[in-house]
């Protein structure tokens, strides 16, 4: 015997029907009932919004006390950027877009034309840097030749010194040679001593006689040659008539 030859499918089936759609309905009633809250709470936002009262009106600014003698007033440091704070950032001016744009430093709000400005200013500063680093290597080089020339200046000041010495040395070695050779001849016979004066170079002749006495002198050129002796005696005039550079150094 078939134990479901008994049960019935039609009012279980329309009993779990019924049931499925009370259910339906308590959730489309759930819906509604939302819907209605949401209306009502932007209804009273706005109500809100609308009846709020306008704002106090702010209490009139105090006048400025007046400016001590030797003090900007009040208004023109508050003009002066950086004035009441000296560390203050001096702002941009209102409605100048390129200063706000460049202080920003956010590439982003740069047009083409000042980027390409700011790329220009970068050549610049690096073609300026260039040039202060090749003055400074100038300015080396400038400053190790004067110290060259420097050294160069002290030697030739220490070489001249030198010269002037052993001159002076030997100007003196020889003016005691010549005064022992004048002392020689003063000291021989007048017809001696001309004939050897006869044999000497002029030069050597009146270096001799213009530092012999006149008294020594006189007897040795009677002796020489009357031709010699003119010659000597014209010579020694014009010695005697220009200054005589040696002596006169000395002197």
């Amino acid at each position: 015997m078939n134990p479901f030859s008994k049960f019935r499918f039609l009012p279980v089936t329309i009993f779990v029907a019924s049931m499925l759609l009370t259910v339906k309905i308590g959730d489309i009633w759930n819906s509604v009932d939302g819907l209605k809250k949401d209306a009502i709470q932007v209804a009273g936002a706005a109500e809100a919004q609308t009846e709020t009262p306008p704002a106090a009106a702010q209490p009139p600014a105090a006048e400025p006390a007046p400016a001590q003698p030797g003090e900007a007033p009040a208004a023109e440091q508050a003009a002066v950027p950086g004035a009441a704070d000296p560390n203050a950032v001096a702002a941009p001016p209102p409605g100048d877009p390129a200063a706000s744009k460049l202080i920003t430093d956010d590439p982003t709000l740069l047009t083409p034309q000042e980027i390409d400005l700011l790329q220009n200013l970068a050549d610049r500063r690096r073609e300026i840097e260039a040039r202060e680093q090749e003055l400074q290597v100038r300015q080396g080089m400038l400053a190790a030749a004067e110290a060259r020339i420097d050294r160069k200046i002290a030697e030739l000041k220490n070489l001249q010194a030198e010269i002037n010495g052993r001159i002076k040395v030997f100007d003196e070695q020889q003016e005691t040679k010549m005064e022992s050779l004048v002392k020689i001849y003063e000291s021989m016979k007048p017809k001696e001593a001309a004939r050897i004066f006869e044999d000497l170079e002029m030069d050597t002749l009146l270096e001799v006689a213009q530092r012999m006495k006149e008294r020594k002198l006189a007897p040795v050129m009677a002796k020489m040659n009357p031709e010699k002796a003119r010659e000597v005696t014209v010579q020694l005039r014009d010695l005697r008539s220009l200054p005589r550079e040696g002596l006169d150094q000395g002197n």
